[in-house]
């Protein structure tokens, strides 16, 4: 599949730091123009509807995820020590895409929703192939979701890494190395 042409990406970005910086209720489509920068029948002319625009940006999350899945996959470290690493919020563009999403989710739409089952599913498919274990993958999915929401609660970064990560790499190792 080709990439989407830049104007597109460009709304899209805006859409997800309306979201982020004002919430749900804000992010009109004229609060999206004027954020991108452009009228609002540029952004009527890719996203002719609030609905499209919540499409474009489940699919450009979905995008992203199943690139990070991906590098779980050949990830150096295996799968599963690349998923704890890598649950901390960085701020980067999956992890504001995330976030965006997990706002119109809350705000019960169906579209973010099945966008975030998509993600997980995603995620839990390579660690179980990884793990060979269901119930150890998703031990492992809790625990980066434990760190996620920590780093969320306390202000930590991926430049400030929670001192228990290795910790937690070693339970890991240990509910891997039992099933054996």
């Amino acid at each position: 599949m080709p990439p989407p042409p830049a104007a597109r990406t460009k709304l899209v970005d805006a859409f997800v730091s309306v979201l982020l910086e004002q919430g749900e209720r804000a992010a009109t489509l004229d609060a999206v123009a004027a954020a991108a920068g452009v009228s609002k029948g540029g952004l009527l002319y890719h996203f002719p509807s609030k609905a499209a625009l919540t499409e474009g940006l489940a699919e450009h999350v979905e995008q992203l995820a199943a690139d990070d899945a991906e590098l779980m996959r050949t990830a150096p470290e295996g799968p599963a020590a690349y998923y704890i690493h890598t649950s901390v919020y960085a701020d980067t563009p999956i992890d504001r895409a995330i976030i965006a999403t997990t706002r119109l989710s809350q705000g019960a739409n169906e579209r973010a929703r099945q966008a975030l089952h998509r993600i997980r599913q995603g995620w839990l498919d390579v660690l179980t192939d990884a793990l060979a274990d269901p119930a150890v993958a998703r031990a492992v999915m809790l625990i980066g979701d434990g760190l996620y929401y920590n780093a969320a609660l306390s202000g930590e970064t991926s430049e400030t890494p929670p001192e228990d990560v290795d910790e937690l790499l070693e339970v890991v190792r240990c509910m891997t190395d039992r099933r054996d």
